[in-house]
């Protein structure tokens, strides 16, 4: 066994568990994505799981994430088509292995660019949700006018009552202090209406007990989808479905505007020539918008850090889902969200969710 493998089940504290298999262009785009985190996270050790026989060549020809990186052979790989149920089943997977790093204890968080159900159902499965959370949620940073956005949930939960949202609040301020940097971060309730009579009874009983909670000096009330982008709130609570749509829609208008833009610059000579002028200032909002930077959501609400990198991501995009998972572990943010919990009197007394579609999306 050469030096940079490990086996499986080998002792040891690691920063993160690494899916090295998942994603549409695994391994490779995972270990150069390891190569550029390496110069960011200099003193963390990362455990890789994957096939020695691919891996191995790769850490030859990425010399920074072989210094940071040990490898533990696994057999199966989860595709990106497969059903959770089947993704289940396969024992000796990527993705499995590497969430039972965080769960024995081996390594502090995991990330994987692979099938999204199957990362929630086995993160679920192997590592449980924290005491007094019913669902985990999908957490993610966004940009605004005003700097970043936590929203969540991003898909994880299909429909939620008013306990949910409640453990969502608290769970997206415990994620934008440790991600943002943001000590008392504002929180808002996406709805069709700021006034306190929209929208339907678990919104408004969300509401009601995040006014009487400790949060109730962070709590802003409703917010409306303009609200997100504006940066009206830190943290934006909705469910996965309204969320997911949300997220969506902001995607296709950002690459809306950059294909306007485009056809705009290319009118005539006089388009040209201004677009020679302004490209300096296009170039910066083009860095300050970059989904790479965004790439990234945290399933919040589990008993470890798990993170969710695009399938389709680059080397820097995956290179930027390892910072928030690091961030998230650095910052200790489920030690932050269990204390909030103990605080939160509502998430004791509110009846259990009601049964609910579970599903994700990429």
């Amino acid at each position: 066994m050469i030096d940079n493998v490990v086996a499986p089940d080998q002792a040891a504290s690691f920063s993160l568990a690494i899916d090295a298999m998942g994603g549409d262009d695994a391994p490779e785009i995972v270990v150069a994505g390891l190569d550029l985190a390496a110069d960011r996270h200099p003193g963390a050790r990362f455990l890789l799981f994957g096939d020695e026989a691919r891996l191995t060549p790769l850490l030859a020809r990425y010399k920074k994430a072989a210094q940071i990186a040990q490898i533990a052979h696994t057999t199966e790989a989860i595709t990106m088509e497969m059903r959770p149920t089947s993704a289940l089943r396969l024992r000796d997977s990527s993705l499995r292995m590497a969430i039972t790093a965080v769960a024995d204890g081996r390594a502090r968080g995991v990330v994987s660019a692979g099938n999204s159900g199957a990362l929630l159902a086995l993160a679920k499965i192997l590592l449980k949700t924290l005491p007094g959370i019913s669902r985990p949620a999908m957490a993610a940073v966004n940009p605004s006018a005003r700097g970043d956005v936590v929203m969540l949930d991003l898909g994880a939960n299909i429909s939620c009552d008013a306990r949910n949202l409640v453990e969502f609040a608290v769970m997206g301020e415990a994620f934008s202090q440790a991600v943002l940097g943001l000590p008392a971060p504002r929180i808002g309730l996406l709805n069709v209406g700021v006034e306190e009579l929209k929208g339907d009874e678990r919104l408004r009983c969300a509401a009601d007990a995040l006014r009487a909670s400790p949060l109730s000096a962070q709590f802003l009330g409703f917010v409306e989808g303009h609200d997100i982008t504006a940066g009206t709130a830190d943290v934006v609570v909705t469910d996965g479905f309204t969320g997911n749509i949300a997220l969506k829609t902001g995607e296709g208008a950002l690459k809306l505007a950059a294909q306007l833009l485009q056809q705009i610059f290319k009118t005539n000579l006089l388009t040209k020539i201004g677009y020679i002028l302004v490209r300096p200032g296009l170039r910066r909002m083009r860095e300050w918008i970059d989904p790479r930077q965004y790439n990234g959501a945290v399933f919040v609400g589990l008993n470890g850090i798990v993170v969710k990198s695009h399938g389709g991501a680059d080397a820097e995009g995956f290179a930027s889902a390892i910072d928030v998972a690091m961030d998230a572990v650095d910052n200790e943010v489920n030690k932050k969200i269990r204390s909030r919990l103990k605080q939160i009197q509502f998430l004791q007394e509110a009846p259990d969710a009601s049964e609910s579609g579970t599903t994700t999306t990429d």
